[in-house]
């Protein structure tokens, strides 16, 4: 299967939670992280999500957010990824920004290049990519 999404993550359902019109699903992914994905009770049923089973998260690139100096932060969006860039690719007005996450798993984020100024984005620098549950699609194996 070949996706547009740049971020393609792989892990194991944790849980379900069931609600009137959504569920939300929380993830673990290889390195231990966790990821919360928001999706209808439909979508879950209909990939037989729950405890235990392998599914796979897609997350377009633009949709990542990506802080420095988060530690007294708290934010309402669910997922806040700490790792360290791996690699900042400069486009004429934009910048791809590689972050490896601790247990080895990479997230991608298209920002700004004022963006990466003003965060001072590099190559070693920690950073948190922050991922709302809602802008997070689920899909499992076949």
């Amino acid at each position: 299967m070949k996706v547009s999404a740049r971020n393609v993550l792989k892990g194991n359902v944790l849980k379900v939670n069931e609600g009137a019109v959504n569920s939300e699903v929380v993830m673990q992914l290889p390195g231990g992280e966790q990821l919360v994905a928001v999706v209808t009770c439909e979508s879950a049923k209909n990939l037989s999500l729950k405890e235990g089973s392998e599914a796979i998260a897609f997350i377009k690139a633009p949709w990542v957010m990506l802080m420095t100096e988060a530690d007294d932060i708290r934010l309402s969006a669910r997922n806040c990824l700490k790792g360290t860039v791996l690699s900042v690719s400069d486009g004429a007005v934009n910048a791809d920004v590689v972050i490896e996450l601790a247990g080895g798993s990479q997230v991608r984020s298209i920002v700004t290049r004022d963006a990466v100024e003003e965060l001072g984005l590099a190559p070693g620098v920690h950073a948190t990519a922050v991922i709302k549950a809602s802008h997070i699609i689920l899909g499992v194996p076949a």
